[in-house]
């Protein structure tokens, strides 16, 4: 499963070098990961770093852009020229079933990235996408960024978060071996 997000956060991934790792979004992100059995995360209290950062299991996490842009917004000439091909990498791998974007900038991001034109955007909305190769389909989940704006003005919950997370699991075939802690 790949999560695509919108941009390192600055003091998240752009401080500790792991996608969503040390910011807001992140922290419900990688809770809902771990009630999913795809993360792991460190004990006891302390800093949320790159030495105590999570282990995932058969999930890979990027963003539509790879850069933190200015005011946090991407502009699509950002997103083109310092995104586009890493995000058609990823989706390239062969792998990979699922795709659980956060936010209409990645979910836009990655219909483009895969070589075609976005959908409407919608909480909760699945498509899927022939890569019309031996690889097989790609199922993609949409889904509201996990930001604190989101959050704090109801746009999602933290239980709507969970349930997004573990769709896009069951939908990629479930966890065969959890991390351990």
């Amino acid at each position: 499963m790949l999560i695509v997000g919108l941009a390192p956060g600055y003091h998240g991934a752009n401080r500790t070098g792991i996608p969503f790792w040390g910011d807001g979004a992140g922290e419900v992100l990688y809770d809902a990961l771990a009630a999913a059995g795809c993360a792991h995360l460190p004990a006891g209290p302390g800093p949320r770093t790159a030495a105590r950062g999570p282990r995932l299991q058969q999930v890979r996490i990027t963003n539509a852009v790879k850069c933190v842009p200015p005011k946090n917004r991407p502009t699509p000439a950002e997103v083109r020229t310092c995104g586009m091909a890493y995000l058609a990498a990823e989706l390239a791998a062969p792998e990979l079933r699922v795709v659980l974007t956060l936010g209409r900038l990645a979910f836009d991001a990655t219909f483009r990235a895969s070589g075609r034109r976005p959908p409407r955007f919608a909480h909760g909305l699945e498509q899927v996408l022939d890569r019309g190769d031996p690889r097989g389909q790609l199922r993609l989940v949409a889904s509201y960024h996990f930001s604190r704006y989101n959050l704090n003005t109801g746009v999602l919950s933290t239980d709507q978060a969970r349930t997004i997370v573990a769709r896009a699991v069951a939908l990629s075939g479930g966890v065969t071996d959890p991390p351990r802690g």
